[in-house]
């Protein structure tokens, strides 16, 4: 069964492009056009993530997530706004965001973040795995400990706790901003260097596995590559 959107945009337009470009890509989309429809939606009907327009007749997004928490506090949700203030990002962050898009966006961007919040809410189980056999490489997270062919590597807390979200979304993309809020606790442009550095050190030690490359995906996280 695909999984099931509901997509909240007051613009009738942009709204039924996006609902067409989601179900080419195997999703099944509810499109309602302001925040009172979207709301009788959710209440009567199950989705699996939800994508919401900031700036809304009848009831904004920010109030339309508050208002479906108090039914489902796990299903996750995606705002979409034009404007980019830091203010408004927080209150998003703070209701219970998953991730915050400003428009106007990639939509390739969007699917690969839709697929990374759903593979993280339903495998949720999967973050106690500690142990991964990837290509050539061993990795235990438990010891820290990196064999990559015949090299064996100790790593670092932080090269650990990435390597671990890497090998979790393997194949998948991992957003820069996750990686940022569960490891630094923060994201600022200093944390975001910080995360580049070991992204780069995590690079150098898969090197010798030719099977496997930590890509960038459009600039706004990355992808632990399988080749075989």
């Amino acid at each position: 069964m695909n999984n099931r959107i509901l997509l909240v945009e007051d613009d009738q337009s942009f709204g039924a492009v996006l609902k067409d470009y989601l179900m080419i890509n195997n999703f099944e989309v509810t499109l309602a056009i302001d925040g009172e429809e979207g709301l009788k939606q959710f209440t009567e009907n199950e989705f699996d993530i939800c994508i919401f327009d900031v700036m809304m007749p009848k009831k904004d997004g920010f109030t339309l997530a508050e208002d479906i928490k108090k039914f489902n506090k796990t299903t996750p949700i995606i705002f979409l706004t034009a404007k980019n203030l830091r203010e408004d990002i927080l209150r998003g962050y703070q209701i219970g965001a998953d991730d915050y898009i400003t428009k106007p966006f990639d939509t390739e961007l969007l699917l690969y973040k839709i697929k990374a919040i759903l593979q993280r809410s339903s495998n949720i189980e999967d973050e106690e795995q500690e142990q991964f056999k990837i290509s050539d490489t061993f990795f235990d997270s438990t010891l820290r400990q990196l064999k990559v062919r015949d090299e064996e590597h100790k790593l670092s807390p932080k090269e650990n706790e990435l390597l671990k979200l890497l090998c979790l979304h393997k194949n998948d993309f991992m957003p820069r901003d996750l990686a940022l809020r569960k490891i630094w606790k923060k994201e600022n442009y200093f944390t975001a260097r910080s995360m580049d550095v070991y992204i780069a050190k995590l690079r150098k030690l898969l090197k010798p596995d030719e099977g496997l490359e930590i890509i960038n995906v459009h600039g706004e996280g990355f992808r632990l590559l399988v080749k075989n």
